[in-house]
Order: C-alpha cells, then structure tokens, then sequence
C-alpha cells in the first residue's frame, strides 16, 4: 500500500517552458554563445543547470556552467513563476491524495524557494508536504539523493512510494531509489522510451494516478 506520492515538477505538475527558455537565452547570450532553437532547449527541461549547459554549449567547464547558473537564476528570478503554470486537474489531485491520507512531495531539480513560490501563488502550499529541490541535493536527478531524502523525512519505505515523471531521468532516479515508477507522457518524451525501465504504469496526465 502506497503512503507517500512523490512527482516531479516540469513537465509533470506544470509548465514552466517560456520561463525557461527566457533564462537559458539569457544567460547564453551573456556568456556570447549562440542560443539554441526551442525543440532544442526543450528537450533539456529537466536537467540540471550544469548538464544543461554542457548540452546546449558543447563545453564542459566548470566555471562556465556556474556562470551559466547564476544568469539563469538572475533571469529565472523575475520571469520564472509568472510563467509558470500548474496543469488543469492538478491541485484537484493534491487535494484528493490528502484526503486519502496520502503524503505528497516534489522532487525536481528546481530551486526549493522557485518551488515554494509557485505552490504560494497557486494557493497550493498546504497540498505539498515535502520539497526537494536541486539545491537540497549534492547530486542531481537520476541520482536517488532527492527520493532518499523524502523518504527519510516521512519516514516511509521504499515500497510505500510512488514515483511520478515525466522523463528517463526520473525512470532511473526511481530506479536507483528502489521505488514504483509512473511515466506521464506530458512531456517530450515518447513512451517507448520507459520501456527500457521498470514502470508501474505509463499515463497521460499525472491526474490519472490511481491509489
């Protein structure tokens, strides 16, 4: 029996793509590096900052990508949450899983506050119990760190969770995590593409979860 509903965010949750895409160009065209085209800076919602950047830049230096994160974060600050939004259905969700008795959690490589903020101005903050952002973490999603970290603050068993994405890199954190995995094909990736992994289902919408 399930006790604990984790999801991601981007993707899973919501929508948060023109932000996005604001402050990735924004931080390329500052450090002078061509911006990418959208299906292209699409595709690395999800990742972190650094691996972001290494995938968009073609570098790999360690100093760039924490140039990278500090304008992506100086842009993501003002246009981050106003273009963000949750998906229809969502909070009616969070709702019912309370009811149940279920705890809910977020783990995504967003900023804990950016998180914060967007439940805040969705009136959802009481829905969520616990957050894990990606700077709780020292490594980053497919890492199990962020899973772990949930799991240990609700005190709950790997089996008593469930683990919702949107992406092969929240199939194989729950993986390593050792925890049921459902894929939402909200994002961009195909479903084809979790069948490389152990899935407890493969659904439209993280609103047809089923406890």
């Amino acid at each position: 029996m399930k006790k604990a509903i984790i999801s991601d965010f981007d993707y899973t949750l919501g929508d948060s793509s023109q932000g996005i895409i604001a402050s990735i160009n924004y931080a390329l065209d500052k450090m002078g590096i061509k911006k990418p085209g959208r299906d292209e800076a699409v595709k690395t919602i999800g990742m972190s900052l650094g691996r972001t950047y290494e995938i968009l830049s073609g570098r790999s230096s360690t100093s760039e990508k924490e140039d990278f994160e500090k304008y992506f974060k100086e842009k993501a600050d003002e246009v981050m949450v106003s273009n963000t939004f949750l998906y229809n259905g969502v909070l009616e969700m969070l709702q019912s899983l309370h009811v149940k008795g279920l705890k809910t959690a977020i783990v995504t490589t967003k900023y804990h506050y950016r998180i914060k903020q967007i439940l805040e101005i969705n009136n959802a903050s009481s829905l969520v119990d616990g957050i894990i952002g990606g700077d709780d973490v020292t490594t980053p999603k497919p890492s199990p760190e962020g899973i772990n970290k949930i799991k240990e603050q609700f005190n709950v068993r790997p089996e008593e969770i469930l683990y919702a994405g949107d992406s092969v890199i929240d199939a194989e954190a729950a993986q390593a995590a050792g925890v049921d995995f459902i894929a939402v094909l909200t994002g961009t990736t195909p479903d084809e593409a979790f069948k490389k992994y152990p899935y407890a289902g493969i659904i439209n919408s993280v609103t047809d979860i089923e406890t």
